[in-house]
C-alpha cells in the first residue's frame, strides 16, 4: 500500500514539477498573437485573454511558482529549527520567553493579511515573496519544532547524554533532532502545500508579479473571465497546481508510513 502511494504520488507531483523546471527549455521563440480566448488552429490548447498561446505559458508558468514555494519553505524552517531546538532544550526561561514572544505577536496576524499590507508599500519581487511567505511561516513552524523537540528532550536519554559531557550540538542534532524527524518531515509536507497556496494566492491578487505575467496563478485569475469559451486557458494551470500539492501531500504520507518492521520500534 505504502509503494502504490508513493508511485502515485510521484507520478502526480511528476507532471507539474517537470513542466514547471524543464518547460522553458522547449518553448522556442513566441509566434504572433491570436485572437483572445480562440480554440483551434496552431494553438492545440487555445489563446488566453491577450492572444497569446496558452500552451506556451503554461511551459512558461511554473517555474516561478515551484521555485519561490521550495525556497520560501527551505527559508521558514532554516529560521524555526534553530530557534525551536534553542527553546526545546535551554533551561533558561527568560531566554525561551525572548524566542517564542515575537513569534507569537507573528503569529496573531493573517498570513496573507501581512503580505498585502507589506506589498502595499513595496513591489516584491519572486524573492520577495520568498521571504514574507517564509517569515509569515516561521512562527508556526518554530512552535511545531518546539514541541517536537520538547518532548524527545524530556526523555532519560537527553539527561544521559548530559551527564556524560555530550556537546549541545550532539544532543539537540544528533539525538533530539534525529528522533523528531519524522514529525517534521510530515509537517515540512503540509507546510509546502500551505506555501505554494500563499504563493499562488499572491500571485492571484497581483502581488509580486506583473498582471500579464507567464505563472499558474496569473493565468487562471487573467484568463477567469473567458472561462466559459476558452477553458484551457484557465483549467490547466489550475490543475498543475492542485497536482502540484496533492502529489507532494501523497508522497510524504508514504514515505512517512511505517513498514510493519518499523511499527514495533520506538522512534
Amino acid at each position: 500500500m505504502t509503494r502504490r502511494r508513493f508511485t502515485l504520488g510521484l507520478a502526480v507531483v511528476a507532471v507539474p514539477l517537470v513542466l514547471a523546471l524543464l518547460g522553458p527549455l522547449f518553448t522556442g521563440a513566441p509566434g504572433p498573437r491570436s485572437g483572445s480566448f480562440t480554440l483551434g488552429g496552431e494553438h492545440w490548447l487555445g489563446t488566453d485573454f491577450v492572444g497569446r498561446d496558452v500552451w506556451r505559458q503554461v511551459l512558461h508558468g511554473g517555474r516561478t511558482v515551484v521555485l519561490t514555494a521550495l525556497a520560501a519553505t527551505a527559508l521558514a524552517y532554516l529560521v524555526a529549527l534553530p530557534v525551536g531546538l534553542v527553546s526545546a532544550l535551554t533551561h533558561v526561561r527568560r531566554l525561551e520567553e525572548l524566542l517564542m514572544r515575537p513569534l507569537d505577536v507573528l503569529l496573531a496576524v493573517p498570513s496573507l493579511l501581512l503580505i498585502l499590507l507589506v506589498a502595499s508599500v513595496f513591489s516584491p519581487g519572486a524573492a520577495g515573496i520568498a521571504l514574507l511567505v517564509a517569515l509569515v511561516n516561521v512562527p508556526d513552524a518554530a512552535r511545531i519544532v518546539r514541541a517536537a523537540a520538547g518532548e524527545v528532550a524530556a526523555r532519560p536519554a537527553v539527561e544521559a547524554l548530559r551527564m556524560q559531557g555530550e556537546t549541545w550540538w550532539r544532543i539537540a542534532v544528533g539525538y533530539v533532532g534525529r528522533s523528531a524527524l519524522r514529525t517534521l518531515a510530515a509537517d515540512a509536507g503540509i507546510r509546502l502545500t500551505g506555501v505554494l497556496y500563499l504563493v499562488s494566492t499572491a500571485a492571484f491578487l497581483g502581488v509580486g508579479v506583473a498582471p500579464d505575467a507567464a505563472d499558474w496563478a496569473v493565468m487562471v485569475d487573467r484568463n477567469r473571465t473567458g472561462l466559459f469559451v476558452q477553458p484551457w486557458a484557465v483549467v490547466v494551470p489550475a490543475l498543475l497546481i492542485v497536482a502540484l500539492t496533492t502529489g507532494t501531500n501523497l508522497l510524504f504520507d508514504a514515505a512517512l508510513e511505517k513498514t510493519p518492521r518499523q511499527k514495533g520500534r520506538r522512534p
